[in-house]
């Protein structure tokens, strides 16, 4: 996942002013979701922000592309879910073995400079009850996060900040459209789980093959399609792009759509939402996770994610 989402690494400022042209909400977070959630557009909302300490309770795979984090601990307590695109950051040790980690300042953290290591993950679950925070890291050769999952064990910690918001979409559009890479799986499942059970629309995500698909809880009118890219390198395959513009919406209805992926490969769906689904700001999200040949790559509407 977002401009307010962001968490910038310098002071932050005093709750009630304007970051980036919107009121920030964070004294009082709950209201201002209960708002927008019965309101005619989303809106991303900041949440108070703090930094954890996390155990490792397990790891398992989730299909072949995902590796399941599960966090814990009194670390986790406390912790707040209330978007599907909502994300997390895990602060690493610099190459010295060092660690540099934001300290609080009011509802915000302020960050060291320059900016500490870390990676950014969508929040795939949270239980209260137990605690138990789920992280889905998406497995690829030499990442940082995804070498860092493969080998954590069980007692094993991880400085987590945020979630620092989210993207609060009101459940009253006639369709939604969801689509994205292995990436952005996480949080489609979570959309899928997280929708009115009435809610209709479609689902596209693009996987190398069958073996990444997973199970997914869709609302029964959803329209779910898995696209194989069989041996064309991540990002490089204009799949998600065709199939997204092969939607037809019926006449009238209103769509929120929301786009996540490797940042050349959803560019086409920009113009696409605007131009010829007509769909006014308030109406979609576009994110670029990723791009390729790109390190901790930087969206103008989100931070990185490690894909």
């Amino acid at each position: 996942m977002s401009t307010t989402q962001g968490m910038p690494p310098e002071s932050s400022p005093p709750a009630d002013t304007a970051r980036r042209g919107r009121t920030d909400h964070r004294h009082r977070h709950l209201e201002r979701i209960a708002e927008v959630r019965a309101g005619r557009g989303a809106e991303k909302v900041g949440y108070p922000i703090h930094v954890r300490e996390a155990a490792v309770v397990r790891t398992a795979m989730v299909g072949s592309g995902l590796l399941r984090v599960t966090l814990g601990g009194p670390g986790t307590a406390g912790f707040e879910a209330h978007s599907p695109d909502e994300h997390v950051k895990f602060l690493f040790p610099e190459p010295d073995g060092t660690l540099r980690l934001p300290v609080p300042d009011g509802h915000m953290l302020r960050w060291p400079k320059p900016s500490p290591t870390s990676r950014e993950y969508t929040v795939r679950r949270y239980d209260p009850e137990t605690g138990e925070l789920d992280v889905d890291v998406a497995l690829h050769e030499g990442g940082l996060g995804s070498d860092w999952a493969l080998a954590a064990r069980p007692g094993d910690t991880v400085h987590v900040a945020g979630p620092p918001g989210g993207l609060i979409v009101p459940h009253n559009y006639d369709r939604y459209l969801l689509a994205g890479d292995i990436t952005a799986l996480p949080a489609i499942a979570r959309w899928l789980e997280e929708l009115p059970r009435d809610a209709a629309g479609w689902a596209f995500i693009e996987v190398a093959g069958p073996d990444e698909e997973i199970e997914l809880a869709a609302p029964t009118g959803f329209e779910v399609r898995w696209l194989h890219r069989g041996d064309v390198p991540a990002g490089a395959s204009g799949l998600l792009a065709d199939a997204v513009r092969a939607v037809r919406v019926p006449d009238g209805e209103r769509v929120y759509a929301w786009v996540a992926g490797e940042a050349g490969s959803i560019k086409p769906l920009r113009r696409w939402v605007r131009d010829e689904l007509g769909l006014a700001k308030a109406d979609h999200d576009i994110t670029g996770y990723w791009k390729r040949g790109v390190a901790d790559f930087d969206d103008d509407d989100h931070e990185h994610h490690d894909h």
